[in-house]
């Protein structure tokens, strides 16, 4: 077996490469610790280490929103789905711009009104502790031993596939230690030395260099490699993107998913089980995205330290035109890794080093091979900026959780803000160490590990979408149907999983919204818990009223459509997607369209009856539409995302 030196130096990466990431790491790290410190003498407070003092401007919110959500999972996980299934795994990408428009008109501003530290927090006060307490452990469970164990397991797969180290070790007073565990260190300890000492502020602020290098290292890694593609193919980059792109939509490619968006699942049934079809544009993405983007701690956190609901709105919306970059930074390398290897007398020249053994070797593949020495280092930088800025809000967030909702809620409740500080440190220490104990039996072996965090995350996300988004916004919403569909969540994606093994996750969770969402209002509807209230204004009823009605008929007309649709296939199962309208719409998912039907149209039971019913729960939140107001910008960059999304999927439909 060969060295580590002997694999360095066969790796493709000069000495100006290792500079270039070494003058990176001690930037970040430089940068973290000068923001870490405290000024003028003053200690931290809670508000300062855990939310930044409400400092955080529009570029820094939606850059470290971006920046806290980019990690290996995309470029190692979402390139391999675009090696294994083509674009239209972009669609979490591009959906989830569309996503923080609707999170940044109607659910951050009711939790910046209450000034919410945490997402469990908001559920003790809308609900009761239990509700609060249970997702306070489900969510230290998720980040501890899903979220940092996948983003450091896949950073450091990454990192040992572009220098060559795979299956390298090191002894270590006597004990044998994989390559892959000791990178992993080095990243918790980057990531860990900063956030750890001075909470979200250093967090946020160094994100918007992370976003610098990640999106501008990613865009010029993607360029390179077709570029340098090109060179093979005679042309140059725009002519290797469009090459490969008649190539794999035309000929004996004619069916191939690579360039879709909508995935036809008698095309690519692997591949539609990934990406459903429509049902990635109106099904359970849905609720993936708006559990992720809106009620994940790590990620909304950047939202709640802003410094005023405007300055979080703009957030937002500059997050989701930095959305939209994605899938141009992480699927298209994915894809031209794919082409390359389905043509290889046209790159037989190139010398190719290493290979791809599971989907999500296919990134730093291509790192590897196509991008010239000097990118190779900024490629890096930007992959390892992705990795670390991811796993340093997941250590804030982490601390943030325990020692708000768990610690000052049931330990300590005296503790001040030196201890509560104090305590969120040594939580983020002790996340560190069981994580690094855990990774390794937790993870290995997967051969696309996005696919694997998207389906496993999606167990929770229909029961977190009911709980808190009626929570928010229905004054009937009761803690006993809180209660009882938390309890429910995990078992029905389980029951599921098993009675429906072969059904894609996605309409899998959207079944199980539609019973949960079913199973809230009923238990909610006969409370005995409720008091006597107020109605809105005249003006206000009326509005709500009329949009009670239209969404209530969108939502109909949506289940009816999906219901013709669904019986004409079966009534007609022998027809060709090809010649049958009705078998072509079966065969992209529109049974997606009962998810989104109950979606929309129960936004018009709780627009109802906030404005005509005379009880609500005891607990519930005030009625304020004033703060569903936006700017004239707000809905400028509103129209341009949508725009945007409407032109991607006419394009590559």
């Amino acid at each position: 077996m060969k060295s580590i030196s002997e694999a360095l130096a066969s790796s493709g990466f000069e000495p100006v490469d290792f500079v270039i990431l070494v003058i990176y790491l001690i930037l970040l790290v430089g940068l973290g610790l000068f923001l870490s410190r405290n000024k003028d003498g003053k200690e931290k407070t809670a508000n300062d280490y855990f939310l930044a003092g409400n400092t955080l401007t529009w570029w820094a919110v939606g850059a470290s929103l971006i920046a806290a959500n980019i990690s290996a999972e995309q470029f190692i996980g979402m390139s391999g789905t675009g090696f294994a299934d083509g674009i239209a795994i972009a669609a979490y990408e591009v959906m989830a711009a569309v996503t923080l428009v609707v999170i940044g008109k109607f659910l951050l501003p009711v939790m910046l009104d209450r000034k919410i530290f945490t997402i469990p927090q908001f559920l003790r006060e809308r609900y009761n502790d239990g509700v609060g307490l249970a997702f306070s452990i489900l969510w230290l469970f998720l980040y501890v031993f899903v979220n940092l164990t996948s983003v450091a397991w896949l950073g450091a797969l990454a990192i040992e596939q572009i220098l060559g180290l795979q299956g390298l070790s090191v002894e270590i007073m006597g004990i044998t230690i994989s390559m892959r565990m000791i990178i992993i260190f080095f990243l918790f300890v980057i990531a860990g030395i900063y956030s750890i000492y001075g909470g979200l502020a250093s967090v946020a602020w160094t994100d918007v260099m992370q976003v610098t290098f990640l999106v501008g290292g990613g865009l010029i890694t993607a360029y390179v490699a077709l570029k340098e593609m090109g060179g093979a193919l005679g042309t140059d980059a725009l002519g290797a993107f469009g090459k490969m792109f008649t190539d794999l939509t035309t000929g004996t490619h004619a069916t191939d998913t690579h360039f879709h968006l909508i995935i036809q699942e008698s095309h690519n049934a692997s591949a539609f089980a990934n990406v459903p079809g429509i049902a990635a544009v109106v099904g359970g993405v849905w609720l993936t995205n708006l559990g992720y983007w809106g009620f994940n701690q790590y990620i909304i956190q950047k939202g709640l330290a802003a410094k005023s609901v405007d300055e979080a709105k703009k957030g937002l919306i500059f997050a989701g035109f930095l959305k939209i970059l994605i899938p141009f930074i992480v699927v298209i390398p994915g894809i031209c890794a794919y082409y390359i290897l389905q043509n290889p007398e046209a790159f037989a020249n190139m010398k190719l080093a290493g290979s791809i053994n599971v989907s999500d070797d296919a990134y730093p593949w291509l790192i590897r091979n196509f991008t010239p020495t000097g990118i190779k280092g900024l490629s890096f930088a930007a992959l390892a900026a992705a990795i670390i800025s991811s796993l340093a809000s997941m250590f804030n967030s982490t601390s943030t959780l325990f020692t708000m909702d768990i610690y000052k809620k049931y330990i300590n409740p005296q503790a001040g803000d030196k201890k509560l500080v104090n305590i969120g440190r040594m939580v983020s220490v002790s996340a560190l160490i069981i994580a690094l104990i855990a990774v390794k039996p937790l993870l290995g072996g997967l051969d696309q590990a996005f696919q694997y965090i998207q389906e496993y995350s999606g167990f929770i996300y229909p029961g977190i979408i009911t709980v808190f988004g009626l929570g928010l916004l229905w004054k009937r919403a009761s803690s006993k149907a809180a209660v009882w569909t938390a309890i429910l969540t995990i078992p029905m994606g389980v029951l599921f999983k098993i009675l429906l093994p072969n059904v894609a996750f996605q309409f899998r969770a959207g079944y199980i919204f539609i019973i949960l969402i079913t199973f809230f209002v009923i238990v909610s509807y006969f409370s005995n818990k409720t008091e006597g209230t107020e109605l809105p204004s005249e003006e206000d009823r009326a509005s709500m009223v009329r949009w009670a009605k239209i969404l209530g008929g969108v939502g109909i007309l949506m289940i009816i459509a999906a219901a013709i649709v669904t019986i004409a296939g079966i009534l007609n199962p022998t027809a060709s997607p090809e010649s049958n309208t009705f078998a072509y719409l079966n065969d992209i998912g529109f049974q997606a369209f009962f998810f989104f039907g109950v979606l929309v149209g129960q936004c018009a039971i709780w627009l109802y009856s906030n404005s005509k019913d005379t009880r609500k729960d005891p607990k519930a939140l005030p009625i304020n539409l004033s703060l569903f107001s936006t700017n004239r910008g707000y809905t400028y960059g509103t129209i341009g995302i949508c725009v945007i999304v409407f032109v991607l999927y006419a394009l590559l439909w």
